[in-house]
This record gives structure tokens, sequence and C-alpha cells, in this order.
């Protein structure tokens, strides 16, 4: 009977990101939180159309796409972030690209997001558990912290042209790196990463070709 009710316990864990709001033709992903001293909130995960972009809602980290939004060559990929609500413990939010597998134990994606302490971070993640540093995380101060009223807006870049990729922050590079030197492919699929405890609005997100 132990055995039954665990096997049902770890089914509904998986399926929980199915229960998450995102509009028709996102997939979200969920990230439970393991460090019991930065715990998950509680309630569900929450992306939704808001004027002419998303608004993200997450007590738990989540990765938003679209299957359809992929992308080969060169190119900039754009998302203008507004932090509206942060719990204080400096989580990131940002860009996703060159993803592959995003749905099942294989999922592939290089990711460069900001926080509100003024720096930025750029990983890749192979696999379920598994992300390693590309760049750690540095402060800039292109970075723009939160105001008196605890909100914050910045735009990110990604620029991906012959060998080497530009990572932009409010129309500041902030690194350039070698496409060897990312570990992973930058063709794929694209789309957002907000961590838990974070309401952030994300506006001009998208491709553009060069």
């Amino acid at each position: 009977m132990k055995h039954l009710i665990g096997f049902v316990l770890a089914a509904l864990l998986a399926l929980a990101p199915a229960f998450a709001q995102a509009p028709k033709g996102w997939k979200v992903r969920a990230d439970h939180s393991a460090d019991a001293s930065d715990p998950d909130a509680a309630g569900a995960v929450k992306f939704v159309i808001s004027g002419s972009g998303f608004h993200a809602t997450n007590p738990m980290a989540a990765v938003y796409w679209n299957p359809e939004n992929t992308v080969t060559g060169d190119y900039t990929l754009k998302g203008t972030f507004k932090l509206i609500k942060s719990a204080g413990y400096s989580e990131y939010y940002g860009l996703i690209l060159g993803g592959s597998g995003l749905e099942g134990p294989m999922q592939s994606y290089l990711y460069f997001m900001v926080t509100d302490d003024g720096t930025f971070l750029i990983k890749r993640r192979s696999g379920n558990s598994s992300t390693q540093s590309v760049s750690p995380k540095t402060a800039s101060p292109a970075v723009k912290k939160p105001d008196a009223a605890g909100t914050s807006t910045n735009a990110l870049e990604v620029r991906v042209k012959g060998d080497k990729v530009d990572f932009v922050i409010n129309g500041t590079v902030v690194s350039t790196l070698p496409k060897t030197g990312l570990g992973t492919k930058t063709d794929g699929i694209y789309g957002i990463r907000v961590n838990h405890q974070l309401d952030v609005q994300i506006d001009n997100f998208g491709i553009s070709k060069m």
C-alpha cells in the first residue's frame, strides 16, 4: 500500500506543471526548489497574455516556451522584463535559447538572466538536475535595481552572429563569448525562464533575424 501511495504521489508531482495556466500553444515546465532555506511559495504557476506581452506569476521556478518558436543561424533574441514583485531572495529571470527536449529528462537550453541585486549570469542546463555555469554571477551597472516601489525594468538581448554571442542588458554588451565557449548550441527553441517567488511582466519578446 505504501508503495502504491508513493507511486501516486510521484505521478501527481510529475503532472503538476500540466496544471499551470498558460496561453494556447505555450508549454510550462516547473522546477521545484530542493533548498529548505529558499522554498517555493504556495499556489500554481501562471503565465498569461498581458497587454502586448506576457505576465508570469511564479510560486516556483518555471520555463515557458512555444514549440513553434525555433531559430537557427544568426539572430537576436529580445525581451523586456519588469520585476513587479520579489520575495527578496535575489532570484533570476530572463531568456532561454538553444532549447531541445524541454518536456523530457534530457532537457537542454542556455539561459541569460538578471536579478534584483544588480547581477546577471549565463548558465546551461543539461538534463533534469545538471546545470553548469557559463558566466558566473557578475555585478554590472547595466542591470537596473528595483526602485523604492520594488520594481525594475531590464531589457535583455542575446545576439548570435557567426562564431560569437553577445549578451546585452539595456543596450550594454555585458559579455561576449565564442560559441565554442558556451558548451551547448544556440540553434533550437527560445523562450523565457522565471525563478520562484517572482512576479514579472515580459514585453517585446521575440526574434529578429540578422
